[in-house]
């Protein structure tokens, strides 16, 4: 690889940084037949660290495995067909006696799927050719409980599952199936903490008390300092701790801003040459000239009273008491109920992300790029 500094997917442990105390916890709880529902901000690397579980001897070579993101579902339909895709993708490369094992049971589905010239399937299934997603739910779930090896499945953005309006009742849905289906393991991810603790944590709700929860912080500095140094001295380069710490600092820890901004002071170096802490500025400014016709389209399309709160989120930084006259007046904002609207709005388009009470604009870069303008 030219760069170590992944900035897409899951590269192998040798591009992984830390996360080492965790893995060891999350393969632990799932090998011994723990649920676990894995919960924090989006961008620190928890579908990373899923997949460098999954990657782990002690779940690779004894367990199928199936990686579900379920972030831009809307229905139980998109949940069904996102769910099934992923179970025969995983078991394609594994030979025909593997995955006809999943498709002899998925009858509901079985004249959607069609077959290459080499007779290997492919998904090809339609959400018009799902008519009764719960007939294909049941199927999935007979074949996770009757597979010729344990499961284990990871199914990420899992709070998205309260947004289907056409299954109210998919929770309890899910949670019976699962309940009864000792011959797989799951991992529920989710980054809005919020809804995550309602579904597992709510005494009234159907997964309480079903699983082990685990909380994902940011890698540590140190750990992250110490990654980068030995990157770049595999590749015959140097950094200074000191410009790691600094971005380490001013992305507060988010996993997928640090190593964006680390690819580009890896590329910007040449062999025997320092990066120093000097290079991090230009780094950023390099990144925001990338994006800045994305960044203006999306500001150009947002409603005006949108725009200016967000504007006034962005500039703020981490921006408490948002509704409160000292914010409203410093910013030049209209009145409380237009401030309240605005900021739904903004996080129904995921633009902002709140935390008790405080609110951040969900796109550090983005938020940068407003500020310099």
């Amino acid at each position: 690889m030219d760069n170590p500094f992944v900035t897409k997917g899951y590269a192998g442990s040798e591009y992984f940084c830390d996360r080492v105390s965790e893995t060891e916890q999350l393969v632990d709880l799932t090998v011994n037949g723990n649920n676990v529902a894995l919960i924090s901000p989006r961008r620190v690397g928890k579908t990373d660290l899923i997949h460098h579980c999954l990657s782990q001897p002690r779940i690779k070579d004894h367990y199928y495995t199936f990686y579900i993101d379920i972030y831009a579902t809307t229905s139980i339909r998109d949940f069904v067909n996102v769910f099934g895709r992923a179970i025969l993708e995983e078991l394609k490369p594994k030979g025909k006696v593997v995955w006809e094992g999943f498709l002899s049971i998925l009858r509901s589905l079985k004249s959607e799927i069609t077959y290459d010239i080499n007779n290997v399937p492919t998904w090809s299934v339609g959400l018009g050719d799902i008519e009764h997603p719960e007939t294909t739910l049941d199927e999935i779930f007979y074949y996770l409980s009757h597979a010729d090896k344990p499961c284990l499945v990871a199914i990420d953005e899992f709070q998205q599952i309260v947004s289907y309006s056409d299954a109210p009742a998919i929770e309890a849905t899910l949670r019976t199936y699962i309940q009864k289906c000792v011959n797989a393991t799951f991992i529920f991810a989710g980054s809005k903490r919020h809804l995550m603790g309602e579904i597992f944590t709510s005494s009234v709700r159907p997964f309480y008390q079903s699983v082990m929860i685990m909380n994902l912080p940011p890698i540590p500095q140190d750990k992250y300092t110490d990654f980068a140094m030995h990157q770049f001295e595999r590749y015959g380069k140097r950094i200074e701790a000191g410009a790691v710490e600094e971005v380490y600092k001013r992305f507060d820890g988010i996993t997928s801003c640090i190593q964006r901004v680390l690819n580009v002071l890896f590329l910007k170096t040449q062999k025997e040459q320092v990066c120093t802490l000097e290079s991090v500025d230009n780094a950023v400014e390099y990144i925001l000239d990338m994006f800045n016709e994305t960044y203006s389209d999306l500001l150009e399309k947002l409603p005006y009273k949108q725009r200016e709160v967000f504007i006034a989120i962005a500039r703020e930084g981490k921006a408490k008491g948002i509704t409160g006259k000292t914010f409203i007046k410093k910013y030049r904002l209209q009145t409380v109920s237009v401030v309240n609207a605005a900021v739904r709005g903004l996080l129904e388009k995921d633009l902002l992300t709140e935390d008790r009470g405080t609110y951040t604009v969900y796109d550090p870069f983005f938020a940068y790029w407003l500020q310099r303008q």
